[in-house]
């Protein structure tokens, strides 16, 4: 492992942490993550560290953790200096670099799986992550082209535990949709559609099931509603269209995966 102590913000080392867009990585499939909480799921994870920028005070609480993760390379310096390379005021001690894990084989994913239909926010993809981890549902199916659960964003307000999951990356929705019938899923979509039966109301739960999350403001196409062998509605006040996403993601997860 190598320790460089920095004291310059200019080093070409260190420009992931001064461009922390989401979407910048894409090309080599790297991230960048932040806070001590979610770093430190990362060092737990097996994933591939390229280095860590934190403080000299967090590397000396966690360097066994950071030496057994097999990190090749962290920067130190302080707290200032830390949010100087990132352009802005920050109030925690760790950043890390990290190569995404592979697109998970549709055939690897487990039994439980939430299957994502262009969803737009990177907040609602990490809220998600972290509720299916809470709640054992362990395959993540996500466009190639949408936000990716290990964007900063995602993976910070899912405090890290997308980790804990398996995530396949689809090109084609409807044929991902086959894909999985063929493999013995039922396929379930959240959405107040005319045809949804009550969540409360909806048995036996299959053993193996893929539940679809549609678009923030248009919710889950026609199309694929045809394709589904069930369409779930959370029952609410009158006047009350729809929850949050991940909010409804989470209420339907639960009874699907507690209340059996």
């Amino acid at each position: 492992m190598e320790i460089i102590q920095i004291d310059s913000i200019d080093l070409p080392e260190l420009a992931p942490y001064r461009t922390l867009r989401g979407n910048l990585f894409d090309r080599d499939g790297s991230f960048v993550a932040d806070s001590p909480r979610v770093v430190g799921q990362l060092l737990d994870s097996g994933l591939e560290f390229k280095s860590l920028l934190c403080t000299p005070e967090f590397f000396e609480a966690e360097r066994g953790r950071i030496e057994a993760a097999g990190v090749p390379r962290v920067y130190l310096g302080d707290r200032e200096l830390l949010g100087r390379i990132v352009g802005h005021r920050i109030h925690h001690s760790v950043m890390a670099h990290l190569l995404r894990p592979p697109s998970v084989p549709i055939e690897e994913l487990p039994d439980r799986v939430v299957l994502l239909c262009r969803l737009n926010n990177m907040e609602n993809v990490g809220a998600i992550a972290r509720s299916m981890a809470a709640l054992g549902v362990g395959g993540y199916a996500v466009p190639a082209a949408g936000p990716h659960p290990y964007g900063r964003r995602a993976i910070r307000v899912s405090t890290g535990h997308v980790t804990r999951l398996r995530v396949h990356l689809y090109e084609d929705l409807l044929q991902t949709i086959e894909a999985l019938k063929a493999r013995g899923y039922a396929i379930l979509a959240a959405e107040a559609a005319p045809q949804a039966v009550d969540l409360a109301d909806y048995a036996p739960v299959p053993e193996k099931w893929a539940l679809i999350l549609g678009n923030e403001e248009e919710g889950v196409a026609p199309e694929v509603l045809e394709r589904c062998d069930a369409v779930l509605r959370i029952e609410m006040e009158p006047g009350i269209k729809s929850f949050n996403v991940a909010t409804a993601a989470a209420i339907v997860m639960y009874r699907l995966s507690r209340l059996v």
